[in-house]
């Protein structure tokens, strides 16, 4: 995740530690919401991601998502699921300590490297599809699967283990059950999703798919600078 201008409520409380944790650099995240620090065990040296959610004016929908993101964090231990280490409250804000990825997003590999070739995709497709099923098992709809929130363990293709992170869109949905709240990147967005129509975890599937599509091509399958432009092509499409 790369750094952003903007000052955010998030960012002004930034330099002060969080317990055991030294914030250090900013990273990334959602503003006004949520900012993404490199941080430092103060007591063991090792360094950590610290994802900080100001409370304060939270939405109840991304409250929903940030129960959802702790609790099923907490829950699982997988080495294709990003890891939950700590949380800390404050008065104003949750700090999720997570572990740190050298080797960044999968974005900014597609970046430096352009299109893979078939024997990397199918590694890295692999990996992403082992957490995706155990998503699924626990029965949460990630919502936001995109190369940004595939993160790597090494710059390297090699040796990298993929980690699917970010889960502030997420939700538990139950067998049976649809969901209807049109959100995500919409690169990556389900046609029913964009199109507001009741889905469910299947729309993961398809962000998958256009995951697979970058990683081949080096390019998203569909392009658009709004949800209407990119949704246009999808309405004529045969399944």
């Amino acid at each position: 995740m790369g750094s952003t201008g903007d000052t955010t409520m998030a960012e002004a409380e930034a330099p002060a530690p969080v317990g055991d944790y030294e914030l250090l650099e900013r990273l990334g995240g959602r503003p006004p919401y949520t900012s993404v620090w490199r941080a430092v065990s103060r007591s063991t040296g090792t360094p950590v991601a610290v994802k900080q959610v100001r409370l304060t004016g939270l939405p109840a929908r991304l409250r929903d998502s940030l129960d959802c993101e702790v609790r099923f964090l907490a829950a699982v231990s997988h080495p294709n699921i990003i890891r939950l280490i700590d949380v800390v409250q404050t008065q104003s804000c949750l700090y999720l300590v997570l572990e740190l990825c050298e080797g960044g997003d999968l974005a900014a590999f597609i970046r430096r490297n352009g299109s893979v070739d078939e024997r990397v995709a199918r590694n890295f497709m692999k990996q992403i599809g082992a957490g995706l099923q155990v998503l699924h098992r626990h029965h949460v709809v990630h919502r936001d699967l995109k190369p940004q929130n595939i993160l790597l363990s090494s710059p390297r293709s090699s040796d990298a283990i993929l980690k699917i992170s970010d889960f502030g869109l997420a939700r538990f949905l139950g067998p049976g059950e649809y969901a209807d709240t049109s959100c995500g990147s919409c690169l990556y967005m389900a046609p029913e999703v964009m199109l507001f129509q009741k889905y469910n975890d299947k729309v993961d599937m398809w962000s998958i798919g256009a995951i697979l599509f970058e990683l081949l091509n080096g390019y998203p399958p569909f392009y658009g600078r709004s949800n209407v432009q990119v949704a246009a092509p999808l309405v004529y499409l045969e399944f």
